[in-house]
């Protein structure tokens, strides 16, 4: 990834973080998003000094598609065109749909999939002029190829991401881009965290090999993908979990 120039939504915390850090280790110059929590970034800025390649942090909305212009020119013009873009951000609000609040299918709705179209559109046109071009979007198991209880509105969200990739893939494959989706299971993050402790020992017995994920093995994917080793690779689903949905 020496000299490739990647923007990634979402990469101050989690699978995002573990991505910018991977990208700019393999010599990629970085540019990530993030919504508010500044700490975070500045933490991921100062763990990227060391490495080979150059980071840069932006704050944005993902559900703002002017933001999205804004961020992807801005990228442009300091780091140069765009070889790669990782759809990251995301969210959860979790709970039962027959007492989900409105509010928390709408912001996970917006967050998750207006936030993919809106990166993916802002950055796109680009890849196409320049005949090449590398998208990951960050999907989940829990979405198309498993259900979780709790979770109809980042379930449903994370099934149309897949829909969303396996799309433009025919749309761009003859630009010489390419657009694949992961599909982590239970990752140690935040969203793992926030899941009630008696949860959680139910589900990590439900993983074959009997573990979570880390960001990092995550984020070996992603790097992997946005290569040119993965250049006959598009609309593909990539599952890292454990076993989880074998």
């Amino acid at each position: 990834m020496s000299g490739k120039r990647v923007l990634v939504t979402g990469g101050s915390r989690g699978i995002g973080r573990a991505t910018v850090l991977a990208l700019a280790r393999s010599g990629a110059d970085v540019a990530f998003t993030y919504s508010s929590n500044q700490a975070s970034a500045a933490e991921v800025l100062a763990a990227a000094e060391e490495l080979e390649g150059r980071v840069i942090a932006m704050q944005a909305d993902v559900v703002s598609y002017e933001q999205a212009k804004q961020v992807v020119g801005d990228v442009q013009n300091e780091l140069g065109d765009l070889d790669g873009l990782v759809l990251n951000a995301g969210i959860t609000r979790d709970g039962v749909l027959a007492m989900m609040p409105e509010e928390n299918w709408d912001s996970v709705v917006a967050t998750n999939l207006k936030g993919v179209f809106n990166y993916a559109r802002a950055a796109i046109y680009s890849m196409i002029r320049q005949h090449a071009g590398r998208v990951v979007c960050v999907s989940s198991v829990s979405g198309g190829l498993m259900g979780v209880a709790g979770q109809t509105n980042y379930g449903a969200t994370k099934a149309a991401q897949i829909g969303f990739v396996k799309s433009l893939s025919k749309e761009v494959a003859a630009y010489g881009i390419t657009v694949n989706a992961v599909a982590p299971g239970f990752i140690e993050t935040d969203i793992w965290q926030s899941i009630p402790a008696a949860k959680r020992a139910g589900l990590l017995k439900s993983i074959p090999q009997g573990r979570l994920g880390q960001p990092e093995e995550v984020a070996a994917a992603i790097c992997f993908l946005l290569s040119e080793d993965a250049s006959y690779i598009t609309g593909s689903v990539i599952e890292i979990d454990g076993g989880l949905c074998a």
